[in-house]
């Protein structure tokens, strides 16, 4: 086992592995820009490191940086966490070339999956059901596009190949409007992940967000740890997330899992990964595969028991899986909901300091955040500041959990989504389960009246994008 891992992140996550570490007896090294240096899991580390100022492609971004405080405090390894590098292939690379062992999947699998042409072919061989669409990367020639979109049907969505985070994709109604759709998309994409390549896809009306998490050792062997609901949505950025998915056939779900675990099998996967799939009328279509860990994976670990992150380290280290599917228990039923610091209904973060924080707790409350009273939020990255999960042996009663968790959590000095959170816990919709990706967006359209404090939590999945932050 390793003795000593550098902490590549920060935030919530950087504070997630830095305990996973200390559980399992492992030294920790955490990197931070100079706006992070009184963060809390930079006070715990057993080594800390500045790597640059706040701007993240001047510290967390930075290559070289990283990787030399990997090599000035004999680190082993080196844990992306989520965002910023952690699906970057250049940088895996670079980080086993340097010596270290880097805690994720192999670069030539993260190229794979990361550009979603390549990655929806190997899903297509690999027999798991794919979204219809273009066979590739859209021609250039406008006469064979047309005839694409006209095979799928309309609407169809256009998607950046190496697009991500809910980035890069423009919905087509009308034949009328495919051409400069096209045209804008690949302009988009060119500017914002280098690769001016697009493709087509059939637009699902009413799908639900539903994903696989798998686990996969580098000697063939994948297990699948359930799935997880993630419909609750603004502009493609989860806010609430749950496991297992209320109302979908159990004999679907382990259809659907297998398959995810054949193909890690197939494609030679190794470590931590997530299937998104959307549902709709009672069929999976795949549309991306996450190599790193997500944000929601706390929802996995209660229902499971499993340590997500600690499995990624053994995984890492060469250890094989210390269990098959056959040992895969689910239990009871786990929600998230991902606490922002945003302005009220505007979607605006609310940087500043946090003058007063009371987390909840309680049987079955699990809070996950790297805040504290007096910690300054900066301005420069992503507005999450934790999550409160709550966990029952039902999903009612993980509502009902949910309900006083967030009855009893204190956050001033700052805004936050909390009152979006107590407001979806009593939604009926909710309760019933089973909405789709558009239902909250639609809510907040026909909302009559916005309240003058709270706010809501819409963009916290921009640490859990591409690299983009």
């Amino acid at each position: 086992m390793f003795e000593k891992i550098l902490i590549a992140n920060r935030g919530e996550i950087a504070l997630r592995i830095q305990r996973a570490c200390r559980e399992m007896g492992i030294k920790t090294v955490v990197v931070h820009s100079e706006a992070d240096k009184d963060a809390k899991y930079v006070k715990l580390a057993d080594e800390s490191v500045c790597i640059g100022p706040a701007p993240s492609a001047q510290s967390y971004l930075s290559m070289p940086a990283i990787i030399s405080a990997a090599e000035v405090t004999d680190a082993e390894a080196i844990h992306p966490g989520y965002g910023f590098l952690s699906e970057n292939a250049d940088f895996a690379e670079r980080v086993e070339k340097s010596g270290f062992v880097f805690i994720g999947p192999r670069p030539e699998s993260i190229r794979l999956m990361g550009d979603k042409v390549s990655a929806k072919q190997a899903m297509i061989r690999a027999g798991v059901p794919c979204v219809p669409g273009s066979d590739g990367a859209l021609p250039d020639d406008p006469k064979e596009i047309i005839q694409t979109a006209r095979r799928v049907g309309y609407p169809v969505i256009i998607k950046a190949a190496g697009g991500g985070g809910g980035r890069g994709m423009r919905v087509v109604h009308t034949e009328a409007a495919l051409l400069n759709a096209v045209a804008m998309t690949k302009a988009e994409a060119g500017t914002a992940f280098g690769n001016p390549e697009v493709y087509m896809e059939k637009f699902l009306e009413n799908p639900r967000h539903v994903e696989i998490q798998v686990l996969a050792d580098e000697h063939k062997q994948a297990v699948w740890l359930g799935e997880r609901d993630c419909s609750m949505q603004r502009r493609h950025q989860k806010v609430i997330e749950e496991a297992p998915a209320p109302g979908i056939p159990r004999k679907l779900i382990e259809k659907i899992g297998d398959r995810c675990a054949e193909a890690c099998r197939k494609i030679g996967y190794r470590g931590a990964g997530t299937f998104e799939f959307l549902y709709e009328n009672g069929e999976f279509y795949f549309i991306e595969m996450n190599t790193r860990v997500q944000v929601e994976h706390p929802v996995t670990e209660m229902i499971t028991g499993i340590d997500i992150v600690q499995e990624q380290i053994r995984i890492a280290c060469g250890e094989k899986l210390r269990f098959r599917q056959r040992d895969i228990m689910l239990s009871g039923h786990a929600i998230e909901c991902r606490i922002n610091a945003e302005d009220p209904f505007k979607f605006i973060p609310s940087p500043g300091r946090i003058t007063g924080w009371h987390p909840p707790g309680g049987p079955g409350i699990r809070v996950d955040s790297h805040a504290y009273a007096g910690y300054y939020v900066p301005p420069n990255y992503d507005s999450m500041v934790g999550k409160v999960i709550a966990y029952g042996a039902t999903r009612d009663q993980a509502i009902r959990r949910m309900q006083i968790a967030l009855s009893e959590m204190v956050v001033e000095g700052i805004l936050t989504n909390i009152p979006l959170h107590r407001e979806l816990m009593v939604d009926a919709r909710f309760i019933e389960g089973g909405t789709n990706i558009h239902y909250l967006e639609q809510k907040l359209a026909h909302k009559p009246d916005l309240p003058k404090d709270g706010a809501i939590g819409a963009k916290s999945e921009a640490a859990d994008a591409k690299a983009d932050q």
